[in-house]
């Protein structure tokens, strides 16, 4: 399996405001990668610096092989890339926008295009002027992903959609990742990267804080423990290891006890410094 982003400690700043400092990771091909953090962590400035979009200090960043800096245009052809956020002319047509989309790449996107508008239900025949938030983030989405590219990366692509919708893009992802395709998901949902992504990397502050797959920051030393202990009922993470739990239970009566994996929110929250969070207050 081989690396279709290379990030090798890349540092990005704008004057004396802080951007991303030192940040290093790998998303390898057929991924679906999670890159997680609140608004401000870096994670789009990352992605503008991975696309030749913006100027770095620092750093080697390779995209499905091509130098970041000096191999943009190639870079481009072959990746689906949605902003957070998406404009375009307000007094044109859907399909006009989408239809330019795919003559600045060269290529027949008319099949592909129809297919898609048809499963996210969007109308090629409104203007833009015309269209919702979540109207018109469903032009960006088919806009990334009408010319079928290797890679695709999507910055906080669900906002502004219904739960149906979020469904169906999800439903398009995993069947273009099955096919061979990659993709790099940055979002502050932390259900999308539980439920959709295999390995994932969280951001703070432009810092990198940690990169594995949801499955190993899952089983770390910290556990869920739910318990009824001498009458009261219990529930918080232990950091501890079972031995010491169960020193520490001696003499008491234990009514009832579940001990569990914490869930990826918990995860996060311990990163961020939040271990005493109750999870639902996140």
């Amino acid at each position: 399996m081989s690396s279709v982003i290379e990030i090798c400690h890349l540092t990005k700043r704008y004057g004396k405001q802080r951007g991303v400092s030192d940040v290093s990771f790998t998303v390898e091909q057929g991924d679906i990668f999670g890159f997680l953090g609140p608004n401000g962590a870096g994670k789009s400035t990352t992605i503008r610096s991975l696309l030749g979009l913006i100027h770095y200090q620092s750093g080697q960043l390779r995209v499905l092989g091509y130098d970041a800096k000096k191999e943009h245009t190639h870079i481009m052809q072959q990746v689906g890339y949605l902003p957070s956020e998406t404009w375009f002319y307000p007094n044109v047509t859907v399909n006009d926008i989408l239809k330019l989309a795919a003559e600045a790449r060269r290529c027949d996107c008319s099949e592909e295009r129809q297919f898609l508008c048809d499963k996210l239900q969007l109308d090629m025949h409104r203007k833009i002027s015309d269209l919702s938030l979540g109207n018109r983030k469903k032009v960006g989405i088919v806009c990334a992903m009408q010319h079928r590219p290797r890679l695709y990366i999507f910055d906080e692509p669900t906002s502004g959609l219904d739960p149906l919708i979020q469904s169906i893009f999800f439903d398009l992802i995993h069947k273009h990742v099955e096919e061979g395709a990659t993709c790099l998901l940055s979002t502050h949902v932390l259900s999308e990267v539980r439920d959709h992504c295999n390995r994932v990397a969280i951001m703070k502050d432009g810092r990198l804080l940690c990169c594995n797959s949801v499955a190993h920051l899952t089983r770390g030393h910290s556990k869920r423990i739910r318990m009824i202990r001498d009458g009261i009922k219990l529930d918080y993470l232990y950091h501890g290891s079972l031995d010491d739990l169960y020193k520490e239970l001696e003499g008491h009566h234990i009514g009832d006890i579940l001990i569990e994996e914490p869930s990826i929110e918990e995860i996060f929250m311990h990163y961020y410094g939040g271990e005493g969070t109750d999870v639902d207050a996140f």
